[in-house]
Parts: structure tokens; C-alpha cells; sequence
């Protein structure tokens, strides 16, 4: 097999139809989806130079395959990186990149706005290994100044967050870890590759959950770790080899398929997300609406500076409380309560009984995440279907 040839660098909508691509003998059209656990060698000698690293062929799927490649090699060109690795899942997209860079001893910083599974990450697992954490207010830069210690290896964020819409200054939290020793990861989901580049803010690595936006049609799961070739070959690769984090090659196939529709689903999706939060907005049944692009988001100017759009997904507050929140989405027809997002349909859920629900109510208040916060991930339905859905959901309340 063999790279098509790449003769000119081509812009972000076009790599997504072609980069990375690799052909068998056949000629396929469509990316080969190679279901094999193994590989043959020709030789002893072959299968010698493999495992030193002298033959750069493929030697398990547990740690390379190419369909997997082809995949990981998409998701580095988007991001105009040197280097990513594909898993399972994006929280295991979020561990290996974390804890590939630990040991006992060291330090974490993190925002306290953070998705329940990497709050756990940080604030309860990593403990249990002699790694210590400090929560901060993430938008607060004086607070990241003064967690730092002399033993702070990785700092961690989410920008926007999950689900508050929270945006964090991405640049500025890179100078403040590089200048205390410390790498940042960048848990980039919710803006994808095609609304914000946190390595061209300052990021050392960018984690995605390739469940969401890049399938975007609900169908597998899967995660992917983007970095320099240093950082990858210093802290990832060997921990994904020995560990086996591993996405299946099916799965990485139908991220593939789904990366080539990405920016015209997301700027649909992105569309109707902008006029239903302007329509929500408008309603007095709606307490609050958090999207990053209106000029009434606490962080607007900032998100204006570091993102080219809002994304598709709400955070809003719906007057009542969670009685009132779960009217709401029991009154919905077209609009799905599930805790996915980035999905071709629109879908709800209410944080604080689901992906916040473990964290209990201290943390959420601390969150920012009220009983009659609601998360909307908007999808591509007419815009007018779903806003009369809406407006059904907001009749109930009412």
C-alpha cells in the first residue's frame, strides 16, 4: 500500500474527503477497512526489523492497523498537527493523555466546570496514584497562576465546557503552565478542529471524543489524542502499546466516513444553533441562554477571539427548576432526550439527573449547573420543526 501523493497542501474541507487516504492493490475508492488482528512477515528477518523499529509496517491492532492510521492521520491533518492516536473512547482519549505524562508525586491543575467522567479523572482517580489536583475557576487567570507548584505537570481543560459553555482563554493558560514546567491538554469536543486550534493557542495536546461530532450520526465510539511526533512518541505511543485503549478498525472506518461530511453537517447544525438561542432568549419561560457567539455570553469577546463559531450546542435555564426542565423535555417530539451531542439528530439532556449527576450538588453549584439547566444539542432538522418543538417544550413549563 502506498500515501496518495499529496502535491500542494489542500484546506481543511478538502483533507477531510482525502488525507491520509491509503490504497491497496485494488485501487478502492472508498477507505479499505482492514479487520485483522494481525500481520503476516515475509521472513524471520521481516518480522525482526518490525519489532525494532526498522521496518515501519504494521505489526498488531492493538497499537497499528491501517485503517486506524488513515484515520489518525485525517483528524493530524484538520489540525495541521505532526502526529495523533486513535482509542476506544474519548475518555480514554482523556486518561492516556493525562496519565501518559504522570507519576507519583506530580500535580494537576483543572478547571472545576468539567464533563462528570474527566472531573473524576482528576479529582478521584488520579489520587489513588500519588497524583495530587487542585480545581480552580477556569476563567479566572489569577486562580491558574497561583495553583501552579513546583511539582505541576499537566494542566487540563475544557473550552467551551461542558455543558456551561464556559470559554477559557486557551493562550493564556498555555504561557501560565509552559512557564511553570507544565503541559496543557485541551479537551476541544464541543468547538472541533474546524471551530478552534488550541495547538495554535498554546496547546501541548487536544483530546476529541470522535463520538460526537466527527461520526455525527450516533453510530461508534471512539477518541483521538492530537500532538507534536515529540510529545506523541514521549507520552502516548508506549502507553496506548502497553495499556491497549484501542480503537476497533470498524470504528475507525466510520469516523472516516463521517470526517468527510464534518464541516457541512457542523455548519448547518452551527446555523440552527445560533437561531434557536436567539429565539430561547426571547422567552420568558427561559431564564438564561449560554451560547458562546451571543454578546450577552459572559466570555463573548474572548470566544470572538479564539473560535470562528459558536458550535452547536445550547446550555439554557428554564424558569421552575427541574420540574420544570423535565416538562420540558417530556413535552418534545422531534428533539431526543439522550446524553450524546454533535449527532445529525437534535438531542436534550438535563446535567444535572445525568452526565453531572455523580458530582453532587455542591460541585454542580460550584459549576455552574443549575436544576433547570438543559443541554441542547442542536442537529440537522429544519430549523422551523424544531423550534416549534420548542416552543411545545416551553408551553409545558409555562
Amino acid at each position: 500500500m502506498s500515501a496518495a501523493p499529496t502535491p500542494r497542501k489542500f484546506r481543511s474541507a478538502t483533507n477531510l474527503v482525502h488525507g491520509g487516504t491509503l490504497r491497496s492493490q485494488f485501487g478502492e475508492t472508498s477507505e479499505a477497512l482492514f479487520l485483522t488482528q494481525g500481520y503476516v512477515y515475509p521472513n524471520m528477518e521481516s518480522a525482526e526489523a518490525r519489532f525494532k523499529g526498522d521496518d515501519p509496517g504494521f505489526i498488531y491492532s492493538r497499537f497499528s492497523n491501517p485503517t486506524v492510521a488513515m484515520f489518525e492521520k485525517r483528524v493530524a491533518m484538520l489540525e495541521d498537527a505532526e502526529s495523533a492516536r486513535a482509542t476506544a473512547t474519548g475518555m480514554a482519549a482523556v486518561t492516556a493523555a493525562i496519565l501518559g505524562q504522570l507519576k507519583a508525586g506530580d500535580h494537576v491543575v483543572s478547571p472545576k466546570a468539567l464533563f462528570g467522567s474527566c472531573r473524576y479523572i482528576v479529582e478521584e482517580l488520579l489520587p489513588r496514584f500519588g497524583v495530587s489536583s487542585t480545581l480552580i475557576d477556569g476563567t479566572d487567570l489569577d486562580q491558574w497562576r497561583a495553583a501552579m507548584r513546583p511539582n505541576t505537570t499537566v494542566t487540563f481543560l475544557e473550552s467551551p465546557t461542558n455543558p456551561q459553555l464556559e470559554i477559557i482563554d486557551i493562550a493564556a493558560v498555555a504561557d501560565i503552565a509552559h512557564k511553570a514546567g507544565a503541559t496543557l491538554v485541551v479537551d476541544n469536543v464541543f468547538a472541533t478542529p474546524l471551530l478552534q486550534s488550541p495547538l495554535k493557542l498554546g496547546a501541548d495536546c487536544v483530546v476529541y471524543s470522535s463520538t460526537k461530532h466527527m461520526d455525527g450520526q450516533g453510530r461508534a465510539l471512539g477518541g483521538v489524542i492530537v500532538a507534536s511526533e515529540d510529545f506523541i512518541q514521549t507520552h502516548i505511543h508506549n502507553f496506548l502499546r502497553q495499556t491497549g485503549p484501542a480503537i476497533s478498525p470498524f470504528n475507525a472506518w466510520i469516523m472516516l466516513k463521517g470526517l468527510e461530511t464534518l464541516p457541512v453537517r457542523l455548519m448547518a447544525q452551527q446555523k440552527s444553533a445560533e437561531r434557536i438561542a436567539d429565539f430561547l432568549a426571547a422567552q420568558p419561560e427561559v431564564a438564561r441562554v449560554l451560547y458562546p457567539t451571543r454578546k450577552d455570553h459572559p466570555q463573548h469577546a474572548l470566544a470572538m477571539r479564539q473560535m470562528s463559531g459558536g458550535g452547536s450546542v445550547i446550555a439554557f435555564d428554564v424558569k421552575g427548576g427541574k420540574d420544570a426542565a423535565f416538562r420540558f423535555g417530556n413535552a418534545l417530539e422531534i428533539v431526543k432526550i439522550s446524553n450524546n451531542l454533535g449527532d445529525a439528530k437534535s438531542l436534550l439532556t438535563h446535567p444535572a439527573t445525568t452526565t453531572h449527576q455523580r458530582i453532587g450538588p455542591l460541585a454542580r453549584a460550584e459549576s455552574g449547573i443549575g436544576d433547570g439547566m438543559l443541554r441542547l444539542s442542536c442537529g440537522l432538522e429544519d430549523v422551523e420543526d424544531l423550534i416549534d418543538d420548542i416552543k411545545a417544550g416551553l408551553k409545558a413549563v409555562g
